[in-house]
């Protein structure tokens, strides 16, 4: 489970809050020494700070400030205000009332309203006596414990969390009070009041995302020992140290920071996404750096009723939008993110006249939408009698509570009630409303409507299925028209061999029936990977090439598109040459020139592949260098690759480098400096803002290429089991790398397999490289430009900095007390 996974990582809040004006403080509440105002109590540590507070909506497109006040915890020292623990969220003190923090007569620490004295929130611990006080601790924990004896308390803010996981608190159940500690999301941006989704353990200690408490999301499964059994990414590089403990008193998951001064959050956000993160004092911001679920439309019900989720090009947010027929139930909610009530429809359907919601087909004047390449909305009722569309159709008519029915190869089936998490998978803005399912799946869904809302299909193109409230649709259609464009421009033959292997003759468009011929039925797999599988071929009976075959609809044709408009206009000697491809029907296939000796990482990591000397593995730094630059700076358009990593960079038979793989490839116009687009890459090697939301430059392939050098150098994977050991991250490769250079000892951090035959000056300029590419800042990272001249000995660098985020997250040298070296 996310939040149980990666709590050192990085997560951002994306509220401009107001923040309370600071006053003297302390870190306890006593008998007749409250908190009123601005007033707040701070930590021993002054890591923590607890006070009244108000939200703001000024991140928003309009202004709207909150008449509610909050008891709440923040972190003290981040300027942007950031709840982690709010005691009142049911139960806000509403302007202009005067609140005020105190022990009340039966010890208990209340929220007053000052004006009338009447409690608003309480303890309501079972106090054994008046004389307590109530202390914030440095872990950010709230008690209420005796005066006298600090070890007795009575009450503590970590056996309530909201939507904070604090580190030393614990999830999970007290089997003796039943006493089950979970966060919950709060309701929306503004509003502390608890949300719909939850993530805790069930007694039996396995993990749960949980939408209304009623419909699993994620789950964790059981715990092995080390890490929970569907959740093995928590023995990755720079988790904290995780404590899992199940006997017949409690279950619960704690974890511990190896750098306690670390400002670090992990959090349950109002759209059910776990969220973690750290705060950057250079940028003054949340680094957001780890998200799960990845897509916000597989949160269950992330949209509301009636609506359809597109998170295609959504960065932290999905992009809902109503069925047709239907409206947002309330823009101001949906305005600050509280989509629970999603959308109501137009019209009241047409239930006849007949008693019960049973009635004829000829009673009603309802009828159905075609919403077409969606995942159908979970809660399905088989029908096994209907064996036809038309079938379908009528058996979900003669239901008043039928809302919408799909037929497809799995038969008929009908929803009842309110329709939840609809996605959108493809634009498919020519479907007839009266064709079948298009897929196995059963991806048309067909909505039920008043015929008043129902549009005129004769006269009409179809939709999606979402109306234009909040939605952002088009994108898709574009390019495929951009595609079409480039057919246009293209040179296109059937079956032709290219002239040479340097492919002077331009882009084949190929028959389906060629390429399985070429293949010999796709017979030799080279590979795979998740958009398909890359199959060897020869045209002509001599000519080699790599066929890769896209698989899936969605991701399948945006790879498509992604490659032939990047890769296939250009060419590079360090880049793979596109033959052609094919585009019949619903086939998808790329035709690459052939790399007989592979990709990278089967010589780096494979011990049975060739180990590569050093001389070699510097010049295919060089290339890779040469490669990218040309990529962000010598094409037309700015390309950025967003997957370099060893399994993309393939070797011709003299082990020339060529980048491939350019499916996840963002093309930016020159009057573009940066890009907001999805996460995409690969875990190890993505740069820090990409995941934090932000916009994104050709830095992030630079990133990338740095976490390369690094394996190059070592001929190990950065991650390696050798480089963290007994789970202490403070030896992962790059950190380990960047300090051995500072202090004049790379000969140390080479490959063992070449038994020290390496050009220690080439090794250390490598490194230096590396390092400078890994900088926190997109500012600090060189272009790669630059970098080919520092590798081919044109220019010189300066000693780089040890990147203090990757210190931070692996347990290194606190921030304070990295140096810098020019």
């Amino acid at each position: 489970m996310p939040l149980l996974q990666a709590a050192v990582l990085l997560v951002g809040v994306l509220l401009s809050l107001r923040t309370p004006p600071c006053s003297a403080a302390t870190d306890t509440v006593s008998p007749g020494n409250g908190l009123a105002g601005g007033g707040r109590l701070v930590s021993n540590n002054s890591k923590f700070a607890l006070g009244f507070f108000k939200m703001d909506s000024e991140s928003l497109s309009s202004h709207y400030s909150s008449p509610n006040t909050y008891l709440g915890i923040w972190f003290n020292k981040v300027p942007k205000l950031t709840p982690l623990w709010s005691a009142n969220g049911e139960s806000p003190v509403v302007d202009p009332t005067p609140p005020e923090l105190a022990i009340s007569g039966d010890g208990n620490l209340a929220i007053l309203d000052r004006a009338t004295g009447s409690v608003v929130w309480s303890t309501r611990a079972s106090t054994t006596t008046n004389d307590t006080v109530a202390v914030l601790l440095d872990d950010g924990n709230l008690v209420l414990r005796s005066a006298s004896n600090s070890s007795d308390v009575f009450w503590q803010s970590f056996d309530h969390p909201t939507d904070t996981f604090f580190p030393g608190a614990k999830i999970g159940w007290d089997k003796v009070t039943g006493l089950n500690r979970r966060l919950v999301s709060r309701k929306n941006l503004l509003d502390q009041a608890p949300g719909l989704y939850t993530l805790g353990l069930d007694p039996s200690g396995v993990g749960h995302l949980a939408w209304n408490s009623t419909v699993e999301i994620q789950s964790t499964g059981e715990w092995n020992g080390h890490y929970f059994s569907l959740a093995p990414e928590m023995i990755g590089v720079a988790m904290p140290s995780f404590k899992f403990v199940n006997n017949d008193r409690e279950v619960y998951i704690t974890y511990t920071l190896r750098d306690e001064a670390a400002v670090v959050l992990t959090k349950l956000d109002v759209f059910g996404q776990g969220l973690v993160g750290m705060w950057m004092d250079d940028r003054q911001d949340w680094l957001i750096h780890y998200r799960q679920p990845l897509r916000p439309c597989d949160v269950y019900a992330v949209c509301g009723p009636f609506t359809v989720c597109d998170d295609g090009d959504a960065e932290a947010e999905p992009i809902c939008g109503c069925m047709e027929g239907f409206s947002v139930s309330s823009p101001t909610d949906w305005e600050f993110r509280d989509r629970r009530d999603g959308c109501v429809r137009n019209t009241p359907l047409d239930c006849g006249t007949s008693s019960g919601d049973r009635i004829s087909k000829q009673q009603t004047t309802d009828k159905f939408y075609a919403v077409h390449r969606v995942g159908l909305p979970h809660g399905a009722v088989k029908v096994q009698a209907a064996t036809s569309g038309d079938g379908c159709s009528q058996v979900c008519l003669a239901n008043c509570s039928c809302a919408a029915y799909s037929y497809g190869e799995g038969g008929c089936s009908v929803w009842h009630g309110k329709l939840y998490s609809v996605t959108q998978q493809q634009q498919q803005p020519d479907a007839s409303s009266s064709s079948s399912s298009s897929g196995g799946n059963g991806d048309v869904l067909y909505i039920r409507l008043a015929a008043k809302d129902a549009p005129d299909v004769g006269r009409r193109k179809k939709k999606s299925g979402l109306s234009s409230i909040g939605v952002t649709i088009g994108a898709s259609t574009a390019a495929f028209l951009g595609l079409l464009i480039l057919g246009l421009l293209i040179w296109k033959t059937k079956g032709k061999t290219p002239e040479n292997d340097q492919g002077g003759i331009g882009i084949i468009a190929f028959r389906h029936a060629d390429l399985q011929h070429a293949t010999k039925n796709f017979s030799e797999k080279l590979g795979g990977g998740g958009f398909g599988s890359v199959f060897k071929g020869h045209l002509s009976g001599s000519f080699a090439v790599a066929v890769k075959r896209l698989d899936g609809a969605r991701q399948g044709e945006k790879q498509f598109r992604a490659e032939v408009s990047s890769v296939g206009v250009i060419q590079h000697i360090n880049l793979v040459k596109l033959v052609g491809f094919c585009c019949e029907g619903n086939k998808r296939l790329l035709v690459y020139e052939y790399m007989s000796n592979h990709s990278l990482d089967v010589h780096l990591f494979n011990a049975n592949g060739r180990v590569l000397d050093w001389s070699l593995r510097y010049q295919i730094a060089i290339g890779v260098a040469r490669g990218l630059a040309y990529l962000h700076t010598g094409c037309r358009d700015c390309i950025i690759h967003c997957d370099i990593k060893p399994e993309n960079i393939l070797l011709d038979a003299s082990f020339v480098p060529k980048i491939a793989d350019f499916g996840m490839a963002k093309v930016l116009g020159r009057e573009f400096s940066h890009a907001v687009t999805t996460m995409r890459g690969t875990i190890g090697y993505l740069a820090p803002e990409w995941i934090s939301g932000a916009a994104v430059t050709s830095k992030v392939d630079v990133y990338s290429y740095g976490m390369v050098l690094f394996e190059i150098i070592s001929g190990r994977r950065n991650s390696s089991q050798e480089y963290t050991k007994d789970g202490d991250y403070s030896s992962f490769f790059p950190l380990r790398a960047a300090r051995k250079l500072l202090s004049g000892e790379v000969g140390s951090l080479v490959d063992a397999n070449l038994r020290g035959d390496a050009n220690l000056e080439e090794v250390e300029r490598v490194c230096k490289v590396a390092c400078w590419c890994i900088q926190d800042s997109e500012i600090d990272r060189p272009t790669m430009t630059e970098v080919v001249k520092f590798l081919e000995g044109l220019s010189e660098l300066d000693m780089p900095p040890v990147p203090r985020l990757l210190s931070a997250i692996t347990g290194g040298a606190p921030a304070s007390a990295v140096h810098y070296y020019v």
